[in-house]
C-alpha cells in the first residue's frame, strides 16, 4: 500500500508538469458545462451536452493518459529505476490506475452539476465503470508499446472510435449498428435513460467490453511485462 501511494503521489507531481495529459482531465467539464449552460436549442434532449460529453470524456481521457504514462515512462527507463526501487509492477499500475480513475471522477463530479440531484449517484456509477474500462484499455495500449510515439499511434484511432463512434451513431443507422458493440454506446444508452434498463442489453456488453479488455491486458503483461 506504501508503494502504491508513493505511485499515486508520483503521478500527481507529474501531472502538472505534463500539460498534455492535464489539459484532458480539465478540458471535458469545463466544455461540458459551458455547452450545457450556452446553448438552448428547441426539442434538444434534456441534459444532451453533458451526456454526450461524458461519453467522450470516457472514451478519450483515461485511454490517452494511462497509455501517455505507462509507455513515457518506459521510454525513459523510469519503470526500471522503480522496480529496481522494490516497487513491484502491480504495484506501479494500481497507483496509476487509481491515480487517474480519481481524477476522472473528480471531472465527472464536477459535470454531475448540472444534473438533477436524485440522478447524480446513478450517473457517477456508471462513469465510474466507464473509466474502469477504459483505464483497461489504455494499459493494455502502453504495455505494447515502445514508446510514447508509438503509443500515441496506436492510441488515437481507438480513442476516435470509442469516443466519436456513439455521436456519429445518432446519425447513421449503419454506424448505430456496429457501434452498439462497443461500451461506450452502451454507456450513452444507459445515461440517456438514467436507468439500468435500456433495449440491447446494455450491461452484458458493458461487462463483455470489461472481460475483454482484462484478458487482453492479462495476456500482453504475461508476455511482456513492464518491460
Amino acid at each position: 500500500m506504501k508503494n502504491i501511494l508513493v505511485m499515486i503521489k508520483k503521478q500527481l507531481l507529474d501531472t502538472f508538469k505534463n500539460k498534455t495529459i492535464l489539459i484532458q482531465f480539465v478540458m471535458f467539464p469545463v466544455l461540458t458545462l459551458v455547452m450545457e449552460n450556452a446553448i438552448n436549442i428547441a426539442d434538444m434532449p434534456e441534459h444532451f451536452f453533458i451526456k454526450l460529453f461524458s461519453v467522450m470524456y470516457i472514451g478519450m481521457a483515461p485511454i490517452t493518459s494511462v497509455s501517455a504514462i505507462i509507455s513515457e515512462e518506459k521510454e525513459k527507463n523510469t519503470l526500471r529505476v522503480l522496480m529496481m526501487a522494490d516497487v513491484r509492477p502491480r504495484e506501479y499500475l494500481t497507483g496509476v490506475g487509481i491515480y487517474v480513475w480519481s481524477i476522472c471522477m473528480i471531472g465527472a463530479l464536477v459535470m454531475s452539476t448540472g444534473l438533477e440531484r436524485e440522478d447524480v449517484p446513478f450517473y457517477l456509477c456508471i462513469m465510474a465503470l466507464g473509466f474502469v474500462i477504459s483505464i483497461l484499455m489504455g494499459a493494455c495500449i502502453g504495455i505494447i508499446s515502445k514508446g510514447q510515439m508509438n503509443a500515441t499511434g496506436i492510441v488515437v484511432p481507438v480513442m476516435m472510435i470509442f469516443s466519436f463512434a456513439p455521436m456519429l451513431a445518432m446519425f447513421n443507422d449503419k454506424i448505430e449498428k456496429a457501434a452498439r458493440f462497443l461500451y461506450t454506446w452502451q454507456i450513452k444508452q444507459v445515461l440517456d435513460n438514467m436507468s439500468f434498463k435500456t433495449p440491447g442489453h446494455g450491461m452484458l456488453f458493458m461487462a463483455a467490453n470489461a472481460v475483454i479488455f482484462l484478458v487482453i491486458f492479462a495476456t500482453m503483461y504475461g508476455k511482456k511485462g513492464l518491460e
